[in-house]
């Protein structure tokens, strides 16, 4: 099965976070193991920034055998949904945050994600499976 990859994970290793590199490595390595890795062009976006060049992250990419999944409609919907329940719920962000986008597109295609941020995830995507700190140290 693919596991969706949440930035946070992949910013751990890259920049060789000395709290959660060692969660965020083992827990990577396990999902590799159990099949494929993918992950939203949001995260591919907020992984760019940590790069010196396209290049560079598209070679991190690929030698890290995770897939770029191009997001589909529904999720975009998903996606604009959740961040709705947000602003109802008193949130007062004005643009549809990552989180959202990078939720949705999992939740829709019914596929796990990996994030130390597990809480956004669990109030507005109460049916995605998480593979989080919280739920598999």
């Amino acid at each position: 099965m693919t596991t969706f990859v949440d930035s946070n994970v992949l910013i751990d290793l890259v920049s060789d976070n000395p709290a959660f590199y060692a969660w965020s490595d083992r827990r990577l390595n396990l999902a590799a193991e159990a099949g494929a890795l993918a992950v939203d062009p949001i995260v591919f976006a907020e992984i760019s920034v940590r790069m010196p060049d396209l290049d560079s992250t598209i070679s991190y990419f690929r030698r890290s055998r995770i897939a770029i999944v191009p997001t589909p409609e529904e999720a975009f919907f998903l996606a604009g949904r959740a961040f709705l329940a947000y602003r109802r719920g008193g949130g007062t962000k004005t643009g549809v945050l990552p989180d959202f986008l990078i939720g949705a597109h999992a939740a829709h295609l019914g596929r796990p994600l990996l994030t130390r941020d597990a809480t956004r995830y669990r109030t507005y995507f109460p049916t995605l499976a998480l593979i989080a700190p919280d739920t598999h140290p």
